[in-house]
Order: structure tokens, then sequence, then C-alpha cells
């Protein structure tokens, strides 16, 4: 059975035609659930912002099968990802470890198969496992990997419009259609052939929303009316450290080619800044495909009287800065590039009709711990993150986390952001660009309060008012580097902003 074996009724919203499709209302779990491992079904997206969900009041986007999850379960609004960089965020999900101790520090880095992740905890409890879609840990590797009783992916970025996939490690083959619908088939295919009486364990890996931004056609248009001007922050770089500036005219500054749209650079003109609203559109528009996505599963789980009894997780790898402080892509310790959705229903936590809304900082590191600890599954042996559950499910957590560490390496292939070591509290960020050879940092920092400053547009830093919270937080950042064990602070030395563009191949 395939996603096209569902019927999908059009809901027009603001001109953009959505697929709308019915959600259960059944209540919790019977008597004796509590003994039931749920599924887990996780769907990850790539390069999604917090703010491209309609449960986020900011959102421009419509994502009525998303929001609908958070309406029967719980929504996370303040979720953070430890590095923001598409392989290392993946392997903290699997691993709930930083970058730094899991080792995939780049996106070209092979995930270490010796080490334990959730989905082979899971496996070994007696789930059915599987990982559909993109993968993305070894740029040119599409091997069975993981530990997964069915794996189906493909080399690199893959592309939106019929992509090749290797199906378990057999031949590669070109499959016709558009990557966000082929990959829910495959996922609606593998569901249907598993029993009812062994849990299994499924994560969908989308392209969706990650560059280059290719809409289905019938989303090409869909925010076409929508003015998307250059955000404030890219003409408030006074205060802010050089490198910012130097920035704007490379392949991840606003005045650089963004991805494709634009072929003259740098470029200042009227038309370079609507060849910049392009581009935002557009990824917008490959959003609409993961949602329509979200409500054809769960309708197919519905259908099959599984719904109440698997947990299912919408997240995405990191966010993406778009435009914000003269930036394209991702990296930095903004909140556009760390901050990104975590929905999760399971009446297992919530009852449907008990939704709830999570206010504390949740990290990607926290879901390892989360998912077995919720699947009654017993806890990895080594994790930086701790499970949510008791968060989830209405109970005080006391003892939760009151700030977390941002960790980020200066990369050759991508010579655009600096090492970036940082600390965030409900109210502050404090952000520091050590250079690498263990002398003193040559990028100014940055101080920020969340709390009044949002859009982080005042640098403090140089603020005398601030300098006795520059230190308490130079101490936090300090502690939390030593306590996730990346001390000796290793890392590359940083080789400045470059201007040439990134190999074809890797981008």
């Amino acid at each position: 059975m395939t996603r096209r074996d569902f019927p999908c009724v059009a809901n027009l919203f603001l001109g953009i035609g959505v697929c709308l499709l019915s959600f259960p209302t059944a209540g919790v779990l019977g008597a004796g659930a509590d003994k039931v491992r749920p599924n887990v079904l996780m769907i990850i997206t790539d390069d999604l912002r917090w703010d491209c969900i309609s449960l986020n009041p900011q959102s421009r986007i419509v994502t009525p099968n998303i929001d609908r999850l958070g309406r029967e379960g719980v929504y996370f609004p303040h979720f953070f990802c430890t590095t923001s960089l598409c392989s290392p965020s993946r392997a903290s999900i699997l691993t709930g470890l930083y970058a730094h101790a899991h080792g995939v520090l780049d996106n070209f880095t092979e995930y270490p198969e010796e080490l334990p992740t959730w989905p082979k905890a899971l496996k070994a409890a007696g789930y059915r496992t599987a990982y559909i879609g993109k993968y993305h840990m070894g740029e040119e590797n599409d091997d069975v990997r993981g530990g997964f009783d069915w794996f189906v992916t493909h080399r690199g970025q893959g592309r939106y419009f019929d992509p090749e996939f290797r199906f378990h490690g057999g031949p590669r083959r070109v499959v016709l259609g558009y990557y966000t619908t082929v990959v829910t088939d495959f996922a609606l295919e593998w569901l249907g052939e598993q029993s009812a009486e062994q849990p299994w364990a499924l994560i969908l890996g989308h392209k969706a929303p990650h560059s280059f931004y290719e809409p289905e056609p019938k989303y090409q248009h869909a925010f076409d009316y929508i003015h998307v001007p250059y955000p404030l922050s890219a003409f408030m770089l006074a205060d802010k450290p050089r490198w910012y500036q130097d920035r704007l005219d490379t392949w991840h500054g606003i005045y650089g080619p963004i991805f494709g749209y634009r072929e003259n650079w740098p470029d200042r003109s009227l038309q370079g800044a609507e060849a910049f609203a392009r581009m935002v559109r557009a990824y917008w528009g490959t959003i609409l495909s993961v949602d329509e996505s979200v409500g054809h599963l769960v309708e197919y789980l519905r259908q099959r009287g599984q719904m109440d009894r698997t947990l299912i997780i919408f997240t995405s790898d990191n966010g993406l800065l778009l435009g914000e402080h003269g930036m394209v892509d991702k990296r930095t310790a903004h909140e556009p590039s760390i901050r990104i959705p975590l929905v999760i229903r399971y009446p297992g936590l919530t009852p449907p009709e008990q939704p709830r809304v999570v206010e504390q900082m949740v990290l990607t590191v926290d879901l390892a711990p989360s998912i077995l600890d919720i699947c009654g599954v017993d806890p990895l042996p080594r994790t930086h993150g701790r499970s949510f559950k008791k968060l989830a499910s209405g109970q005080p957590d006391p003892d939760w986390r009151k700030s977390f560490l941002y960790w980020y390496n200066y990369e050759k292939q991508f010579p655009y952001t600096p090492n970036v070591r940082a600390v965030r509290t409900p109210q502050w960020k404090y952000v520091r660009y050590p250079h690498g050879d263990g002398g003193p940092d040559r990028h100014k920092a940055e101080l920020y309060n969340l709390r009044d400053d949002p859009l982080e547009l005042r640098n403090l830093i140089d603020d005398p008012w601030y300098q006795s919270k520059v230190v308490e937080l130079e101490v936090e950042l300090r502690r939390l580097l030593e306590a996730t064990g990346a001390m000796p602070d290793r890392m590359p030395l940083d080789e400045g902003i470059q201007k040439q563009l990134p190999d074809p191949k890797i981008r």
C-alpha cells in the first residue's frame, strides 16, 4: 500500500492548497497499556526552523497535519540542536551524545558503527527497525549501516525529483517522482509488511527543506503573494564580530549565490533582493509536501488501528538562517540556526484531549534517552541527554537543565563560520569564537538578553553594565564543556572566512 491509495481532500487556506487528513480522536490506551511497548515513528526533516510549522504563531506556513500531532500530544517550542549541521546532529539524535563524543564532526565522517544507538537498543529488545530516506553520514556511502533490519537511502544530499535510492544494500535505481512522496510511499510499504504482534521503529528522513529548494509543482507558487524582504538584522552588524561582514558575499551570505538563485554575485541590487525572496518562498514550498506526508502516515496508522500505540516524533536535524544577520545556511549559534521543531504524539504521555506544551529547554541529545524511557527499554550506557518523559507527562522535574552548550568546529570545506562555543540559558546567550591555537580569541564575543532582544539585534558584550554576566556565563560555558567531556577543547585552526565556492559535489 502506498500514499496514493489514500484519498486527499484539498483545503483552501490563504490561497494554499494543503492536504488535510482526518486524525483519530481515541482516548488514552486501556488498562495494561503501560506493559505494551509502543511502536516508534520518527520523522526527521532537514534544515527546518522552529518557526516554520504553524503551531508557532510566527509561521508563514500552514501545517495542519503536523499541528494536529501537537494538538493531540506534546509541543516543545524550546527545542534545540547541539551542533547545527546535518551529520553531527543526526548522530546526536541517534546516540544522545555531543559531536565531540560521537566523532561525527562534519558531513563527510562515517558514523562509528560500534557506538550504541536507540534503534539498536530497541532492536535488541525485540523491535523490528527501519531507516528510510536521507541518512547523510558519509557523503558517498549508501551501504547498509546502523544495524537496521531494513535500510533505504542514497548517497549525499539526494535530489528532489526522480531521486536515486539503494534498497538494503541492493542495486541502486532511480525512482520517478518527488522525493517527499517517494520516501512516504516506501515508509507505507514497509509499515504494511509489519506484524501487529511485534513492535516496530521506523525513522523517515526527508530531504526537505534542504537546499537546493525545489517544491512540488502544485506548491511552486504557494507563497508568491508574500513579500519577503531581507531581515532587519542583516543591516545591524556594527556591534557584531567582523566575520559577519566578511561572510556577506560568500556561499553562506545574503549577497552570494544563495543556492543557485543568483548567477552573478555579489548582488546588492533590487533584482538580487527578489532572488533572495524567491529562495525563501521555495524553501517554504517544500515544507507543504512534508506536512502532507505526515497526514498520509498518520491516516495509515489510524486505519490500521495503530495510532494510539505509536510514539510519533516530528523534528529536524537543525535550523536555518534565512537572511538573519546577513547569513544563509546554519552552523552558527543564532536562534534560527539552533532552534528546531519538536512535536510528539503518544497517549501514553498525555491523552489526545489534553495536549501539553513543554516550556523547558530540550535538546537533540535528549531524544535517545527519552525514546528508550518511554518504550521501557534500558538506557544507553552513556549519554549527554536526559529523558523528558516526566515533562511530557506533565510531571515536575525540578532538576531539569537551566543552560546548555552549543558546539561547532570550523570546516575547511565550508570556510564561512568560525569555531563556535556558546552557552544558552532561558534568558541569556553568550558566544565565543576560539581561534583554535590555544591563544586568545580573535573574534569579538557576543552576549544577548533573549528576553528583551529575541532577534539578537544588540550585542551587549562591550557594555560595562553586563561584564559580571559575561564572567558568570564564561564560568558556565567552561563547566558545560567539562561536564560533556569536551576538555581539553580540541578544534581546528580558524583559517578565516574564505570567498571560494565549495566543491559542487558536496553542496
